[in-house]
């Protein structure tokens, strides 16, 4: 399998709007290189997008364990667990994204909006 022509056929699924498509794609991909950051990403994004949010929590866990200083994946670990209707274990996630990359409006406005869910 060429993992580089699946990686970009898996991207364009997931720019056309298709992140079930896209996931497919990429769960051999990881099983191949589960080390590779990239995909990973790609592939928390499409489980994000597609509503399996226990799968994108899992991919974002990984990512966020082997870089703590990955603020993105700290934003969408945050949004994902908001979604899942956990907005406190959301907030440190937000935080900690919010204060490594504070200029991110979309951070500071994620941030927020949960803080107001947790009730602080």
């Amino acid at each position: 399998m060429d993992l580089l022509a699946e990686y970009r056929r898996a991207t364009m699924f997931f720019e056309a709007g298709d992140p079930n498509g896209a996931a497919r794609l990429l769960e051999p991909i990881i099983e191949a290189e589960p080390d590779n950051s990239s995909v990973r990403q790609l592939l928390a994004r499409a489980y994000f997008q597609s509503a399996q949010l226990n799968r994108a929590e899992e991919q974002l866990r990984a990512l966020v364990d082997r870089d703590p200083s990955d603020h993105y994946a700290h934003h969408v670990l945050g949004r994902t667990l908001e979604r899942m209707n956990r907005p406190v274990d959301a907030l440190r996630h937000l935080r900690i994204a919010a204060a490594m990359h504070s200029t991110n409006t979309d951070y500071a406005t994620a941030l927020r909006r949960v803080e107001g869910k947790a009730g602080r």
